[in-house]
């Protein structure tokens, strides 16, 4: 039953952290766009004055930044929840 709880309990912080690693995420993707590119703004796929390879460039760092910023958090909060429970989460 203490399993249950603990879940529960869990649940509004991992949906907390979710969003900060997504906020966190769009931060460094802008970042590295203008230190990749020297441009403001990424394109979007829409976007009719962007080439195929500058869109599926950004695409791809940004895929792999928010990528690695999951990893880092879901990582971080696991290891949290093994030292405040004292056992790995499932």
């Amino acid at each position: 039953m203490a399993g249950k709880l603990e879940k529960v309990a869990l649940k509004p912080v991992n949906i907390a952290l979710g969003f900060a690693a997504g906020t966190l995420a769009g931060v460094l993707f802008k970042q590295a766009w203008k230190v990749v590119s020297g441009d403001d703004d990424a394109p979007d796929a829409g976007d009719e004055d962007r080439g195929w390879g500058e869109i599926l460039a950004a695409a791809a760092i940004q895929g792999a930044i928010f990528a690695v910023v999951k990893a880092a958090v879901h990582r971080g909060g696991a290891i949290s929840t093994r030292k405040l429970t004292g056992h790995w989460p499932d």
